[in-house]
């Protein structure tokens, strides 16, 4: 009796990459992160096997481990995840934005995101470090609230409304005193946000941290990012002024360069 195509290829396969894609699979539906002892009970593998793998990972910033023992995914893998959201469509927004969120992080001094929606919410498509003192640090691949932040607004505001109200109800967290959680109220400051044709952010993700969000588009018009420059609360209202316009400047410049 023949084999079927699945048990032919389950026997060129390599048992601990394996276990070690159940582990990544594991962390990756746990936002609070799993502990070795989790891990053990619910993959129903050794303890040393467990600790095994995620050494290895943590080695290679494919996991991080948390002060109270949880593992979860790392830096390097949700950039690697960053790179491949960027190859999915025909266009490399990443590419084609990197440049310009370079020369803006050197203008302001600030670090620069640009961040884009697919399925499992807000991603951090690419970044550029400011070199101005206390600037925020930035990194591509970070996962960011669905509802909490200058560019998340931004990116619900756009989108059909079959698809925002598939976010909305879901359970909106309070970050701060500033998150707005009520589905009705968020929807009134959206259309707002859509109407401006820009967003702000005054500390709903965090208290210290305030930010401005422009849209990026493709010669066509449709929305396909979100440039934002966070900042330190307490910002001068003249600073504040020059990183609103120079996020929607450049958003615009990025704009301009991409296809229809």
């Amino acid at each position: 009796m023949n084999d079927t195509a699945e048990d032919a290829a389950s026997k060129h396969t390599i048992p601990v990459i394996d276990r070690m894609m159940d582990v990544l699979g594991e962390l990756a539906h746990h936002e609070a992160g799993q502990t070795i002892s989790e891990l053990t009970q619910t993959l129903r593998l050794p303890r040393t096997t467990i600790y095994r793998i995620l050494n290895s990972l943590q080695q290679h910033s494919m996991v991080r481990r948390d002060e109270g023992g949880a593992y979860h995914l790392g830096r390097r893998l949700l950039s690697l995840a960053a790179h491949v959201a960027s190859r999915a469509s025909e266009v490399d927004l990443a590419a084609i934005a990197q440049p310009f969120l370079d020369r803006l992080a050197a203008e302001l001094g600030e670090g620069i995101k640009l961040s884009v929606i697919d399925q499992d919410g807000i991603l951090v498509l690419a970044a550029a470090q400011g070199r101005r003192e206390y600037a925020l640090t930035v990194a591509p691949g970070q996962r960011m609230p669905i509802h909490a932040g200058a560019a998340s607004k931004l990116l619900l505001a756009h989108l059909p409304s079959d698809d925002l109200e598939y976010w909305l109800a879901k359970p909106l967290t309070a970050y701060t005193s500033k998150t707005v959680t009520d589905p009705k109220r968020l929807r009134t400051e959206l259309a707002k946000i859509k109407r401006l044709g820009w967003a702000q952010d005054k500390g709903e993700n965090a208290p210290s941290i305030h930010a401005f969000a422009a849209p990026v588009l493709t010669g066509s018009g449709k929305m396909v990012g979100a440039l934002s420059v966070p900042f330190l609360a307490g910002a001068e209202p003249s600073r504040m002024e020059e990183i609103r316009m120079a996020a929607i400047d450049m958003a615009k410049t990025i704009s301009q360069a991409m296809p229809d």
